[in-house]
């Protein structure tokens, strides 16, 4: 049983389809999977991956800074202000990123802004990594 899967930014659809699984990473609450017909839910995500299960069973992976994911019975929606698909992921800015990231919290480990951007760099490294 399949349902639709929308990735949305205030800019743009990033991401339409049919599939049979997302599996998203909130915060406070770990990974959650959702399967058609699940309860209706609402959650804020975390730096991290999402994978869809497409219709055909493809896993496809997408690297999502942060947003939420609302879920009802026939759909999925992960609302996102970045949300980039593996495979398009920058390899090169992702490794300066968290270079950067690692060099802001050299001078303060506590800086907010920092540890987020490190977060986002690690998710895009780790998954570019996995699709090469």
């Amino acid at each position: 049983m399949s349902f639709t899967i929308e990735f949305v930014s205030p800019e743009a659809v990033l991401y339409s389809g049919e599939g049979t699984q997302v599996i998203a990473r909130t915060r406070g609450g770990g990974e959650i999977a959702f399967l058609a017909g699940h309860e209706p839910f609402i959650g804020s995500l975390q730096p991290s991956e999402v994978r869809v299960t497409e219709e055909g069973g493809t896993v496809r992976s997408f690297a999502v800074r942060s947003g939420f994911v609302s879920v009802t019975g026939s759909a999925v929606t992960v609302l996102s202000d970045q949300a980039v698909p593996s495979e398009e992921i920058d390899a090169a800015q992702a490794q300066a990123d968290l270079a950067a990231a690692e060099d802001d919290l050299r001078n303060n480990e506590h800086d907010p802004y920092a540890l987020q951007d490190q977060r986002w760099a690690q998710v895009r490294v780790d998954l570019s990594s996995a699709a090469a």
